[in-house]
């Protein structure tokens, strides 16, 4: 190598170097910042409760019921044992995903020799578009984030030809698929759709075993840990694969009709953003229908499908729009294939930079800025007092709920006062609230039977085929945790302080007081089978 080709190489690596430390800072820094503003209970503190559980040794499907995030729950748990159980910690725990994509972008874009400054940029702007939508740990934002993340590893095994990416890539799928089933098992399906094909017409047995070994060694992995947990996976099935199966049909309900305006032009952006690879596989195609079988073909139609997956995504959910953050990343692909195929035609370069830009500034101003997921977008954030009146574990978050818009401070009194009441009642209590922190400020576990309260998403209505195991399990819980009385702390988004107790509801043998406008307890008295 000649002196200056090696000044060259060092200089590329050191602004490489450069590149990831300036990504690093502020994909974490930036979703910290955003992850402190505001709260909407149901969501922003689904796995603070479970993460505090699951470090003192209560486990997801065992323990307490739930249908999403089992992963989400472990690494909560990691990282309150390492940091402290605290808002910090919590939102630290969100901060890492958002530069875990972040940079897995900025790698990926560079192994296809993108001229680093551009790779710097689209990555970027997915730092600023990915997680800061909620700030705090959310198993859609999980799955989804990590599926794109096996995408990227199974792009980069096709392109590298690298034994290591076909490793990892069922660590990461798996990982995906227990934050949430979906878009998990959507990426599942268009990962192993296309390898069936890759390796139909590049067959190499030690790629395909390895691959097979990364599975198997996962899966030996997972049975391991619920082994350890005394977790069985009989209930890890009916919980979290069975069950959620059952919610298929009103979601889809959610999907149709699939007609232009909510298929295409609701996500124009992004269809934008994905036009060029579409015009780039219709033109090879025509020109050599062997295009087809290409190792280029498999990853233009990974991007594409993965797109629609996601579109899927948004159209079956009940949240606030998230996928945006895809938008500097199919853009950065089409770069990549511009230069390629389309670099006379310089219009179609400053297009996708100002797609990227400006699609960027919209969404961080109307969705991020605005704090638009917590359903915060038309409340004033000024509002906001600081949570560490509430307790000191929740220090630099800045509270304000949709629910108390123009008096954070008067929800936090009430709370406080609530926690107090339950603190000094020293009976084995069982605590229902959508402010899924109240355990972990009384250092106690909450015997709660389900780990969100969402009537039909999170446990099954009453005429669902799963709802007889949901009540067993929810009985068996209170009785094994010789529950005395349970309290509700509203608001209880997903259902209501009465109906939280329909498993009890033939038992007869429940009292209810109203204690403040905000915390009601149920005595159970003389209940014989749950003694």
């Amino acid at each position: 190598m000649s002196m200056a080709s090696a000044f060259f190489f060092n200089l590329k690596k050191r602004k490489k170097i450069f590149y990831f430390i300036i990504l690093l800072i502020f994909s974490i820094s930036f979703n910290q910042y955003y992850g402190n503003i505001g709260v909407f209970p149901e969501d922003t503190f689904l796995t603070f409760n479970s993460g505090y559980d699951t470090l003192n040794g209560y486990y997801p499907f065992k323990d307490y019921y739930t249908t999403t995030g089992p992963f989400l729950d472990l690494l909560q748990a990691i990282f309150f044992k390492i940091l402290g159980v605290t808002w910090f910690s919590y939102v630290f725990h969100a901060s890492i995903i958002n530069f875990l994509i972040t940079i897995a972008t900025f790698h990926t874009l560079n192994k296809f020799n993108l001229n680093i400054n551009f790779c710097f940029f689209y990555s970027f702007l997915v730092a600023i578009l990915a997680y800061p939508t909620s700030g705090t740990p959310f198993m859609d934002h999980h799955s989804t984030y990590i599926s794109i993340i096996s995408i990227f590893t199974f792009i980069l095994a096709i392109k590298t030809k690298s034994n290591f990416y076909w490793f990892i890539l069922p660590f990461i799928v798996g990982s995906a698929f227990l934050s949430k089933q979906v878009p998990a098992g959507y990426i599942f399906l268009i990962i192993s759709f296309l390898s069936i094909i890759y390796f139909y017409f590049n067959f190499e047995i030690k790629k395909f075993f390895i691959s097979l070994l990364g599975a198997l060694i996962f899966i030996i992995s997972f049975i391991l840990i619920l082994s350890i947990g005394e977790i069985s996976l009989i209930s890890f099935f009916q919980q979290y694969i069975l069950f959620p199966q059952t919610l298929g049909a009103s979601r889809l309900e959610l999907l149709f009709p699939l007609d232009f305006t909510r298929v295409f032009l609701r996500f124009k952006l992004q269809h934008l953003s994905l036009l060029l690879v579409v015009v780039l596989i219709i033109q090879q195609t025509i020109k050599n229908i062997k295009y087809l079988k290409s190792d280029e073909c498999l990853i233009v139609l990974s991007l594409i499908f993965t797109g629609f997956a996601l579109i899927v995504l948004e159209l079956m959910t009940i949240n606030e729009k998230f996928i945006f953050f895809i938008i500097p990343i199919f853009t950065g692909f089409s770069h990549i294939y511009y230069e390629k195929y389309f670099k006379h035609h310089k219009f179609i370069l400053y297009f996708l930079i100002l797609l990227s830009l400006s699609s960027a500034t919209w969404y961080y101003y109307n969705y991020i800025d605005s704090r638009k997921f917590l359903s915060l977008d038309k409340v004033t954030i000024k509002n906001t007092v600081d949570a560490k009146i509430l307790n000191e574990r929740f220090m630099n978050l800045k509270w304000v709920n949709v629910l108390y818009p123009a008096d954070p401070k008067k929800e936090i009194i009430n709370l406080k006062k609530a926690i107090e009441i339950i603190r000094n009642d020293k009976r084995n209590k069982t605590i229902v609230t959508d402010y899924q922190f109240v355990s972990a400020f009384l250092g106690v576990y909450d015997n709660s039977p389900n780990r969100v309260w969402h009537e039909g998403a999170n446990y099954p209505f009453e005429n669902n085929k799963y709802y007889n195991l949901y009540k067993k399990f929810f009985i068996n819980k209170l009785k094994e945790n010789k529950v005395e009385i349970i309290y509700t702390l509203s608001p209880l988004w997903g259902d209501d302080s009465d109906n939280i107790l329909k498993p009890l509801s033939d038992k007869k043998c429940v009292k209810k007081t109203v204690i403040t406008n905000i915390l009601n307890s149920y005595f159970i008295k003389d209940c014989a089978d749950l003694k």
